[in-house]
Protein backbone atom coordinates (compact mmCIF):
# COMPACT_ATOMS: atom_id res chain seq x y z
CA UNK A 1 0.00 0.00 0.00
CA UNK A 2 2.99 2.41 0.70
CA UNK A 3 4.65 1.49 -3.05
CA UNK A 4 1.19 2.38 -4.47
CA UNK A 5 0.20 5.67 -2.58
CA UNK A 6 4.27 6.58 -3.01
CA UNK A 7 3.38 6.57 -6.80
CA UNK A 8 0.71 8.17 -6.94
CA UNK A 9 1.29 10.97 -4.93
CA UNK A 10 4.60 11.48 -7.45
CA UNK A 11 2.48 11.91 -9.95
CA UNK A 12 0.97 14.95 -8.23
CA UNK A 13 4.29 15.67 -7.60
CA UNK A 14 5.58 15.80 -10.67
CA UNK A 15 2.50 17.53 -12.71
CA UNK A 16 2.52 20.18 -9.13
CA UNK A 17 6.29 21.14 -9.89
CA UNK A 18 6.83 20.61 -13.50
CA UNK A 19 3.68 20.35 -15.34
CA UNK A 20 3.33 24.16 -15.62
CA UNK A 21 6.56 24.43 -18.05
CA UNK A 22 4.50 23.24 -20.70
CA UNK A 23 0.85 23.94 -20.02
CA UNK A 24 1.01 27.49 -17.91
CA UNK A 25 4.40 28.93 -19.85
CA UNK A 26 2.52 31.77 -21.13
CA UNK A 27 0.03 32.49 -18.19
CA UNK A 28 1.18 34.78 -15.25
CA UNK A 29 3.39 33.08 -12.60
CA UNK A 30 0.32 33.49 -10.61
CA UNK A 31 -1.51 31.57 -11.88
CA UNK A 32 0.89 28.48 -11.76
CA UNK A 33 1.53 28.82 -8.65
CA UNK A 34 -1.88 29.02 -7.78
CA UNK A 35 -2.49 25.79 -9.79
CA UNK A 36 0.27 24.04 -8.79
CA UNK A 37 -0.14 24.23 -4.91
CA UNK A 38 -4.06 22.84 -6.04
CA UNK A 39 -2.30 19.88 -7.22
CA UNK A 40 -0.18 19.90 -3.89
CA UNK A 41 -2.46 19.18 -2.03
CA UNK A 42 -3.76 15.98 -3.91
CA UNK A 43 0.43 14.80 -3.43
CA UNK A 44 -0.04 15.18 0.44
CA UNK A 45 -3.47 13.33 0.74
CA UNK A 46 -1.41 10.50 -0.48
CA UNK A 47 1.80 10.87 0.58
CA UNK A 48 1.26 11.38 4.29
CA UNK A 49 -0.47 8.47 4.81
CA UNK A 50 1.98 6.35 2.62
CA UNK A 51 4.25 7.77 5.03
CA UNK A 52 2.44 7.30 7.69
CA UNK A 53 1.43 3.22 6.70
CA UNK A 54 4.88 2.82 5.68
CA UNK A 55 6.76 3.73 9.06
CA UNK A 56 5.11 0.71 10.51
CA UNK A 57 7.33 -1.25 8.47
CA UNK A 58 10.23 0.51 7.26
CA UNK A 59 12.12 2.86 8.86
CA UNK A 60 12.52 6.58 8.40
CA UNK A 61 15.91 6.35 6.15
CA UNK A 62 14.20 3.08 4.08
CA UNK A 63 10.77 5.36 3.25
CA UNK A 64 13.07 8.00 1.57
CA UNK A 65 14.83 5.98 -0.26
CA UNK A 66 11.95 4.32 -1.66
CA UNK A 67 10.37 8.18 -2.06
CA UNK A 68 13.51 8.93 -4.40
CA UNK A 69 13.90 5.38 -6.32
CA UNK A 70 10.10 6.19 -7.24
CA UNK A 71 11.02 10.24 -8.21
CA UNK A 72 13.08 8.84 -10.49
CA UNK A 73 10.80 6.63 -12.06
CA UNK A 74 7.76 8.63 -12.21
CA UNK A 75 9.90 11.53 -13.69
CA UNK A 76 11.72 9.73 -16.35
CA UNK A 77 8.04 8.59 -17.43
CA UNK A 78 6.48 12.32 -17.32
CA UNK A 79 9.74 13.49 -18.86
CA UNK A 80 9.54 11.51 -22.04
CA UNK A 81 5.47 10.82 -22.38
CA UNK A 82 4.19 14.12 -21.17
CA UNK A 83 7.19 16.49 -21.64
CA UNK A 84 8.54 14.43 -24.86
CA UNK A 85 11.98 14.70 -23.66
CA UNK A 86 14.14 12.48 -24.91
CA UNK A 87 15.75 9.84 -22.03
CA UNK A 88 19.00 10.10 -21.61
CA UNK A 89 21.33 7.77 -20.51
CA UNK A 90 22.03 9.92 -17.18
CA UNK A 91 18.37 8.76 -15.96
CA UNK A 92 20.00 5.11 -16.36
CA UNK A 93 22.82 6.17 -13.84
CA UNK A 94 20.59 8.00 -11.87
CA UNK A 95 18.50 5.00 -10.98
CA UNK A 96 21.55 2.96 -10.70
CA UNK A 97 22.72 5.04 -7.87
CA UNK A 98 19.45 4.53 -6.05
CA UNK A 99 19.36 1.27 -6.62
CA UNK A 100 22.86 1.45 -4.80
CA UNK A 101 20.99 3.47 -1.89
CA UNK A 102 18.41 1.17 -1.91
CA UNK A 103 20.73 -1.72 -1.46
CA UNK A 104 22.41 -0.01 1.62
CA UNK A 105 19.14 1.30 3.45
CA UNK A 106 17.98 -2.17 2.97
CA UNK A 107 20.71 -4.73 3.82
CA UNK A 108 20.74 -6.75 6.88
CA UNK A 109 23.49 -4.38 8.79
Amino acid sequence: MTILLLFISNIFMTFAWYGHLKNLKNSPLIYAILISWGIALFEYMFQVPANRIGAQQYSLGQLKVIQEVITMIVFAGFAYLYMKQPLRLDYLWAGLCLVGAAYFMFRAA
